[in-house]
């Protein structure tokens, strides 16, 4: 709706929380609403533009992971790899208990960070450098482009499982770096580069929803939740599939994943032996998945206690995200160290039917809700989180609709709507008095009132009687009044941020593109 309204980065919901508008799309994460946006565009219905969304990021988070693995595991353990990746049972608890679009797209992103990261590494350094490679200067420029897309792709995906797999993806630069002495410092170069540029071009959401966050409920709706939600050990290892809430659907980590956890010590005892880096990798990757495990564990609680960020993100039981990934390549590992062919290829498929007859009956969803396009392009009558990003100055929810978009409550005035969008409402008063209105839209810095044409500078929102609403008074007379949710300094600047990272992306993706039609044409 915003995007058809010309709002290419949209920051409020103005049909969510009753109709009274919701500041909650400068704190999703929008790449996921942006695919589902392109599709409807395209002419599919809302419904089936999101399924597209599901279906096509189920696809691609298993394409990512296969790239990656195997680029150094071989096809065998890339195989499988991605296909244990895709078919844990906490990617179908995302797909058709929780609806987590978010967490479902992100998945995408994480091995396919590590993919170009390692790309960068293999191809060689840009132009210029002293260890310059002979044919690895544009492809080169192609994998730096894929990085920051890639990294900006998982910010955009969902913001808490960035900073989950965050220490993960440092890590991995930093070991390629290691490992790779004769371009440590190029290489250092350009993934500081990519990283940065990842960032740019995600500060328009990024940026405004780390700064604008202490305007929202947030801190008060999250805090001390996550302490009543850690999961048994027991239910991590087997737990019943359920389409319930939090606390009954299945927290399960896979059984083929426990198992590449047990046969650990071998593995590391065999890489100690034959490949240094690569022990230090899968070392690394068996901490990880350890420390994903425990802190969805009730012992952890002095973890959540002492670092309260990890309150925001509610639920414990969302570092299965990270269980999965590391469960998927210590599988994949273990799979590549089995030297005869036959063998490999044997233990692979074996694993892959596991995964697939164990979780055959979680391919489904519970049932279906046959909904008109109306119902999702309507008013709303709630919001689509539970609560934390409503307005500091509001209640949670509304839980009721207005009367109507403006109201008088002091005084006497007609009033006609000439014109409402999400951003943009415009409104004739003809007062008798002087009088008090009640716009029937949350106020969030960003909403503005104009009488005719001059700012209104007095807005009032923290009246116990019409909490977070916003009132104003309009003079007697005749008076057209705006009001407009505009940009801010801090908004506007990581747009201009966001803008100017595409343009240099894209302008090095046409280049390289630019210089091998050239050489293709020439030779």
């Amino acid at each position: 709706q915003s995007l058809s309204e010309g709002n290419l980065m949209p920051r409020w919901a103005g049909n969510l929380n009753w109709g009274y508008g919701h500041p909650i799309l400068m704190f999703l994460y929008p790449l996921p609403s942006y695919a589902a946006s392109l599709f409807h565009f395209l002419g599919f219905s809302l419904v089936d533009s999101v399924k597209l969304v599901f279906a096509l990021a189920f696809i691609a988070s298993g394409v990512a992971m296969y790239l990656w693995l195997r680029e150094f595991l071989g096809e065998h353990s890339a195989i499988a790899g991605s296909i244990l990746y895709n078919f844990a049972p906490y990617r179908f608890v995302d797909l058709y208990v929780r609806g987590a679009i978010g967490e479902h797209v992100a998945f995408i992103f994480p091995p396919l960070i590590c993919y170009f990261l390692l790309k960068l590494s293999t191809v060689g350094p840009p132009r210029g450098s002293p260890y310059e490679h002979p044919r690895g200067v544009f492809i080169n420029r192609f994998y730096f482009a894929g990085a920051c897309l890639s990294i900006a792709g998982l910010i955009l995906s969902h913001n808490a499982l960035t900073l989950m797999f965050l220490p993960f993806i440092i890590f991995y630069a930093l070991y390629l770096v290691w490992v790779n002495k004769k371009t440590r410092v190029s290489l250092m170069y350009q993934y500081i580069g990519s990283f940065f540029l990842g960032i740019g071009l995600s500060s328009f959401f990024l940026l405004p929803a780390f700064e604008e966050g202490k305007y929202t409920l947030r801190d008060i709706v999250t805090r001390g939740v996550a302490l009543g939600r850690f999961v048994d050990f027991k239910n991590l290892v087997s737990s019943p599939w359920n389409f319930g809430q939090t606390g009954q659907f299945s927290v399960e980590v896979g059984f083929i994943f426990w198992a590449a956890f047990l046969s650990s010590p071998f593995v590391l005892y065999k890489l100690w032996k034959n490949n240094k880096h690569g022990f230090a990798f899968y070392a690394f990757l068996l901490f990880y998945f350890v420390t994903s495990i425990f802190i969805m564990l009730p012992e952890s609680k002095f973890v959540w206690q002492n670092i309260t960020t990890l309150q925001k993100f509610q639920f414990p039981w969302r570092f299965l995200s990270v269980s999965v990934f590391a469960g998927a390549i210590l599988t994949a590992y273990s799979i590549s160290l089995i030297t005869n062919k036959n063998v490999r290829i044997i233990v692979a498929i074996v694993m892959i039917a596991f995964a697939l007859i164990s979780t055959r009956n979680f391919w489904q969803p519970k049932d279906y809700l046959m909904k008109s396009e109306s119902f999702y392009s309507g008013v709303y009558d709630g919001t689509t989180d539970t609560g934390e990003s409503s307005p500091i100055w509001s209640v949670r929810f509304m839980e009721r609709r207005p009367k109507a978009h403006v109201e008088v409550i002091k005084g006497k005035a007609s009033i006609q709507e000439t014109l409402r969008n999400s951003t943009h409402h415009v409104y004739e008063i003809n007062a008798s008095s002087k009088v008090r209105i009640r716009e029937n839209t949350l106020y969030f810095p960003g909403w503005r009132v104009y009488i005719d044409g001059k700012r209104y500078q007095d807005i009032q929102f923290q009246d116990p009687m019409n909490r977070g609403l916003m009132t104003f008074y309009v003079p007697l007379g005749q008076h057209t009044v705006d009001v407009k949710f505009a940009e801010n300094r801090l908004r506007t600047i990581s747009n201009y941020f966001s803008i100017a990272s595409l343009a240099l992306v894209f302008g090095i993706l046409f280049k390289t593109y630019k210089h091998l039609r050239s050489k293709f044409l020439i030779n």
